[in-house]
């Protein structure tokens, strides 16, 4: 259980780019057994959103939103001998950004949430040009492939990706996600075949369940 107090406390402590303070934090709810699940969603994914909004805001600069991003990134390896523990069920995700996007942490806990239920979670990492996807996919055969897009103008490149991977796999399920979709491509699941928009880490474990 995270309480308010504790995510106040830590929040200020992401701000401020105090990585030691973070991890002694985070070490505290693993060693107390917190569900990876609730730390993935009560604690990165909700701070992110707000250290996200704050910059939205121009309460914060972007360093200090670059800065807690990068901590918030390098907090995610202290829960990896769990996630990696998990036994694997044989089903494989290919998990990427779209080129020109450079905000990686959303498709990176994306993939640790696969892995964490059994999946071989492959994550490409920001700004991976469309052939060399496309070439991962033929050599993996995955079973899903999921894009995280955050930037909101990049919606065309988006949208051309799955047309790509729509045409060369035309069977292949694709989840869809990110912060972009707050403003726009809601409708992404009407004008593409086997596209399902995946709004939160809550609604990717229920797909998860149902796949």
């Amino acid at each position: 259980m995270i309480t308010s107090e504790f995510y106040d406390n830590y929040l200020q402590g992401l701000l401020a780019g105090n990585r030691q303070h973070c991890s002694g934090m985070v070490e505290d709810l693993l060693e107390r057994n917190i569900p990876v699940q609730d730390l993935y969603l009560d604690l990165f994914q909700r701070s992110m959103y707000d250290v996200g909004n704050l910059w939205e805001e121009n309460k914060i600069s972007v360093a200090v939103e670059h800065l807690a991003t990068s901590v918030t990134e390098s907090l995610l390896s202290l829960v990896y001998p769990i996630i990696f523990s998990a036994e694997h069920n044989g089903k494989k995700a290919i998990i990427s950004c779209v080129a020109n996007e450079y905000h990686q942490i959303g498709g990176k806990m994306v993939a640790d949430i696969l892995e964490l239920h059994g999946w071989d979670g492959y994550f490409l990492g920001a700004n991976t040009p469309v052939d060399a996807l496309l070439k991962m996919i033929a050599d993996k055969q995955p079973d899903l492939v999921g894009l995280s897009l955050s930037i909101s103008h990049n919606m065309s490149s988006l949208h051309a990706i799955v047309d790509r991977i729509r045409t060369d796999f035309p069977d292949l399920p694709v989840i869809v996600g990110g912060q972009a979709f707050r403003w726009q491509g809601m409708d992404i699941e009407r004008q593409h075949d086997r596209v399902e928009l995946v709004s939160s880490l809550t609604h990717l474990q229920d797909y998860i369940a149902e796949a």
